[in-house]
């Protein structure tokens, strides 16, 4: 498929929506500003590709309903930017890094094989009179009342900007 150069002013225009969103709700975005732009460029071709914008940084099927997971910001961001210091194509990265005070590590691919994404998907019922079984922990903020499922509570809640200290347990 042959898709069209994306215009250098689109580039910079999404560029600082996705910077002020992220400050907005409490991230940070990689200092280069290059290589943020050039990932930026990876996200607009692959919107135009497969109607989403797909992590440039991974492989995308091309069906939605199968890659939702790495749309970005991707589902493995936080846990890698909390763990690594970035997520996977460092898009994202913690505080040390986008001052400077660290570098950029590699950061391993946690997405599942292929066959492994459509059994995490599934919620499984005990019995009738049981509560379902999710495949992953739901975690509420104390503070607001957000609730996320993932295996971690967020380091900042995106409602209310507050710490992961202030998260409990949900489910």
């Amino acid at each position: 498929m042959n898709v069209p150069e994306i215009p250098e002013i689109s580039i910079d225009v999404e560029y600082e929506r996705i910077k002020t969103n992220a400050e907005k709700n409490g991230y940070r975005l990689n200092p280069d500003i290059d290589f943020v732009k050039n990932l930026i460029r990876g996200l607009l071709k692959n919107e135009q590709r497969y109607g989403y914008r797909a992590c440039p940084c991974r492989l995308a099927s091309g069906i939605k309903d199968q890659d939702l997971d790495i749309i970005c910001p991707c589902d493995y961001r936080d846990t890698d930017v909390e763990e690594h210091g970035a997520c996977y194509c460092a898009l994202y990265v913690n505080e040390l890094i986008a001052t400077g005070k660290q570098n950029v590590a590699p950061v391993p691919e946690r997405r599942p094989p292929r066959s492994e994404r459509r059994k995490a998907l599934v919620v499984k019922t005990v019995s009738t009179t049981t509560r379902p079984v999710f495949p992953l922990p739901v975690w509420r903020c104390k503070v607001c009342g957000y609730l996320c499922a993932r295996e971690q509570p967020p380091g900042i809640c995106p409602i209310c900007k507050a710490t992961k200290e202030r998260f409990e347990r949900f489910v």
